[in-house]
């Protein structure tokens, strides 16, 4: 009954994982541009000696869901979300650049340009962007950062930057563990691109809260038939036992 045992354990776990991930979708449905973790089951053969005769569970992330979400206008003219497939670059708290389609932003009072979550948002020269104290400020379709500075006598907008704009392949994009969208290893560097930017606007989370919350109830159920498996090896266990001693 071990076999049957230890299957049914691993698959126990595996499925709470798949949960986990799961439950960190719905969690961040309501996360502006939040991209969902796709989940997949697999069977993984026991390596060792002799025949490959178990087969586990084994929960994977294989990828992340980068299609676009919802538009919802906030009319805040730092509030951006690019068009298309492109993406925007911002600097992560370990100094590498990570991608993302809305952001946010806000000027500190040193005059850094950050994301809603306080990391610097680039230029294309792959730059933390500074901006001197203005009257007004504006994002351009074409992603050109303009200002009236605070000493200017008319209303006259000054260029004052761009943001870098970048065009990836899905493909050589992950998700790390602290959730930050960068390229894979071995990827090609990426250039600026052509991308177009809308102003006053942020993109929604991608998840689908409905089909989520029945994912959940899925795992749920394939949980509890693997603690049920558990019982019933444990049940044929105990019955072996009673035959065995009557022998």
């Amino acid at each position: 009954m071990d076999r049957m045992l230890y299957i049914s354990m691993s698959g126990a776990k595996e499925v709470m994982l798949a949960q986990a991930n799961n439950a960190n979708n719905l969690a961040n449905a309501n996360t502006d541009g939040f991209k969902q973790d796709f989940n997949v089951f697999r069977a993984q053969h026991m390596q060792g000696p002799g025949y490959a005769s178990r087969a586990y569970s084994l929960d994977e992330r294989p990828a992340t869901d980068y299609s676009a979400g919802s538009i919802k206008v906030t009319g805040r003219d730092l509030d951006v979300v690019t068009k298309g497939d492109g993406f925007m670059a911002i600097q992560t708290p370990a100094g590498d650049e990570a991608l993302t389609r809305t952001a946010s932003m806000q000027v500190l009072e040193n005059g850094d340009l950050v994301d809603i979550k306080g990391n610097p948002v680039l230029n294309e020269a792959g730059i933390a962007v500074n901006v001197p104290p203005y009257k007004s400020i504006t994002i351009g379709d074409d992603g050109t950062i303009s200002i009236v500075p605070s000493d200017a006598r008319g209303n006259e907008l000054l260029v004052l930057d761009r943001l870098r704009l970048v065009k990836p392949q899905v493909g050589d994009l992950e998700k790390g563990l602290d959730g930050f969208t960068r390229l894979k290893e071995g990827a090609a560097p990426l250039d600026q691109a052509n991308v177009q930017v809308v102003s006053g606007a942020l993109e929604s989370s991608n998840v689908n809260t409905a089909q989520a919350l029945t994912e959940m109830i899925e795992l749920s159920r394939k949980y509890e038939m693997q603690v049920k498996m558990m019982s019933i090896s444990k049940t044929h266990d105990q019955k072996s036992d009673q035959l065995l001693s009557l022998s």
